[in-house]
């Protein structure tokens, strides 16, 4: 019904843990950003930002031609509506769900993003860069432990998408941060990675990229990091 189009990323773990925990049938669609798969013609039909994850949908609710979409928090707020799933019905509290998805599309993901680039993957290490991106991750970290003070889950009692953007995201030993300073974080962090769909996500991704880890070659540091213009085609 779904064919998912993934890479072993944060934002593509987004979109398996929703499936793994709603049982929505999917195909697997391998995308190797790592050896430049992204600028296929086929992938760039159906994501022309040439990112994952990117999903087509060949059941749409609506009936009607296969419907593509891009962009992970869309995917995850198309998925919940289709299935009626991991997003509140109460108006109140589905708004507050789906403010933290953005919350996290806006800020958490791409500022924990280039805290992995500057601390990880550039080859000068610029100190005031790490500082910058160390310092917005704590204050990031920061927010949503107050936000989980007295609450199972970012929207309140359930777990929802909100939960599924930010989970892949929050990386304490990688983005500098001690989690002891944190303890709803804590928390809510064992208790999403104890979940049964979310260790077959994470075994999914072993099984798709056994050597998931830093960037190997000057060729795969240019497909990732050196792309301008010219790639849009």
């Amino acid at each position: 019904m779904i064919d998912l189009y993934y890479w072993t990323t944060p934002n593509g773990h987004k979109v398996t843990m929703f499936l793994e925990e709603t049982g929505l049938s999917y195909t697997l669609k391998p995308v190797n950003i790592s050896q430049g798969e992204q600028f296929d013609a086929e992938f760039l039909a159906i994501a022309p930002n040439n990112r994952i994850p990117a999903i087509v949908d060949r059941a749409p609710v609506t009936g009607g031609a296969p419907l593509p979409l891009f962009e992970s928090g869309a995917i995850l707020l198309y998925l919940a509506e289709k299935t009626g799933r991991l997003v509140p019905a109460d108006v109140r509290r589905r708004w507050h769900c789906i403010q933290w998805l953005f919350w996290q599309m806006a800020g958490l993901g791409p500022m924990a993003g280039q805290n992995h680039h500057f601390g990880s993957y550039a080859v000068e290490k610029i100190p005031y860069a790490i500082d910058r991106y160390v310092k917005e991750t704590s204050r990031l970290y920061a927010v949503l432990d107050k936000r989980l003070a007295g609450r199972d889950f970012i929207a309140g009692r359930e777990y929802t998408i909100a939960d599924m953007a930010c989970y892949p995201w929050v990386m304490p030993d990688r983005q500098g941060q001690d989690i002891e300073d944190f303890p709803n974080l804590k928390r809510w962090l064992a208790a999403i990675r104890a979940r049964p769909a979310t260790t077959r996500a994470y075994a999914l991704a072993k099984q798709v990229n056994p050597q998931a880890g830093g960037i190997r070659t000057e060729a795969e540091r240019k497909v990732l990091f050196g792309q301008d213009r010219s790639v849009v085609k």
